[in-house]
């Protein structure tokens, strides 16, 4: 059965969502879809805006046959290590043939002649990267304006538009990694990843999540089969509660500095400036805004963040993310997914866990002899189950009994 792989936030699932489901499975000639996607907390250092349980229903809904979870340490991180994450994850399962993921440029051969400049002149790159960076430009600025040095016919909306930034990433993980998927791209259709215009039918989850924060009915721009589910998870209150959140992260950066410099990416003055920041400001866009500065990006900035709100230490990350993802965590299977799932058993380089209070045993026995892993993959889960517990204090209408979500949530089934 042939199978492509997408990579995925899904936050929430909309209209360009399923027109990227389709169009993945028509070019490819796939039969059947496994996606990896984001739990809680997103690559550009969010919380979802409804938990990763509705996500994977409305995914399944719409036609997707199997949905896993990527774990915390590569879904909230930079887009080298979120891609190589999710690759990786998807290469392990065995089964995937395909990854097609969406792009502003459409175009495979640009995106691939950029990847492999970034391979195969990585230290020239790296270096001239690292001299721009001292003159205060943030990362992606530094590294566009030295790609356009070695790639001066390459269009700049290619070094700077965000799903081409991962469609590039996802290509250099393949070529990295060796894998045998083969890749292919669809060009992004409607709205453009951060424009709120909601004029169409094919929105972006940015505006989609603008008028949700207005109070505002969005089942124009989500698919029919999915409104239910979406729909239901708002009135019970499983969605994001943006004051929760910036009252949660006040707790920790109005302690002393010192308390989280050993945090990953807590680093060069940032601490101070977010202790500063938290005694200034009432909302978490505001605090965001009053820490930004020419050296860090809003999304680094809002990673790390998220690092201080779950206590992510820089030597756990380090290690995690030279290990790669030691697990797949299923979050939901459809009937053809699950014959998916059979001919992945035999196949899979990772172990598959499906109830987190059952993991123990089966990563103790996977790895049993591979001593260096035992315990980083039980760390590993920790963060994931911790990442579950905090995004059930930022839930509007969750109380004390939901936090431990992980232990008592099925894996969905259609």
């Amino acid at each position: 059965m042939p199978t492509v792989g997408l990579i995925t936030e899904y936050n929430p699932f909309h209209n360009g969502h399923l027109h990227h489901l389709r169009e993945s499975l028509r070019i490819t000639g796939a039969e059947a879809s496994v996606a990896v996607m984001s739990g809680h907390f997103l690559q550009r250092g969010e919380p979802a805006l409804v938990d990763k349980w509705v996500r994977t229903e409305m995914a399944l809904a719409a036609g997707v046959d199997l949905v896993f979870e990527l774990p915390f340490a590569f879904a909230c991180n930079s887009a080298p290590h979120f891609a190589t994450g999710a690759v990786q994850s998807l290469e392990a399962l065995g089964v995937v043939d395909s990854l097609c993921f969406g792009s502003e440029a459409g175009d495979l051969a640009q995106l691939s002649e950029v990847a492999s400049a970034l391979v195969e002149r990585q230290e020239e790159i790296e270096s001239l990267t690292a001299a721009r960076l001292r003159d205060g430009v943030s990362y992606p600025a530094a590294r566009s304006a030295v790609l356009a040095g070695f790639l001066p016919d390459t269009p700049p909306d290619i070094l700077a538009s965000p799903n081409n930034i991962l469609g590039i990433e996802y290509l250099k993980a393949l070529r990295s990694t060796g894998s045998r998927i083969q890749p292919y791209t669809i060009k992004r259709l409607g709205a453009g990843y951060h424009d709120s215009d909601v004029t169409t039918q094919v929105a972006s989850a940015t505006g989609i999540r603008k008028l949700i924060a207005e109070v505002k009915d969005v089942d124009f721009w989500l698919p029919e089969p999915c409104r239910k589910t979406f729909n239901e998870a708002l009135q019970a209150g499983r969605n994001l509660d943006a004051g929760r959140l910036f009252i949660a992260l006040q707790s920790h950066l109005l302690q002393e500095p010192e308390m989280f410099r050993d945090v990953y990416l807590v680093d060069d003055g940032i601490d101070r400036r977010m202790s500063l920041a938290a005694l200034q400001v009432g909302n978490f866009a505001d605090l965001v805004s009053e820490i930004k500065s020419r050296q860090w990006t809003l999304t680094r900035i809002q990673r790390t963040m998220m690092y201080v709100l779950l206590q992510v230490k820089a030597m756990e990350m380090q290690a995690f993310l030279q290990a790669g993802p030691l697990y797949l965590r299923l979050l939901g299977s459809s009937a053809n997914g699950r014959k998916i799932l059979a001919r992945a058993r035999r196949r899979k380089q990772l172990p598959i866990i499906a109830d987190p209070a059952r993991a123990t045993n089966t990563l103790r026995k996977f790895y049993r002899n591979r001593s260096a892993y035992q315990q980083l993959v039980e760390e590993m889960l920790r963060l994931d189950l911790r990442a579950t517990r905090i995004y059930g204090l930022l839930q509007g209408g969750r109380s004390g009994k939901y936090l431990n979500q992980d232990y008592y949530q099925p894996v969905r089934q259609v």
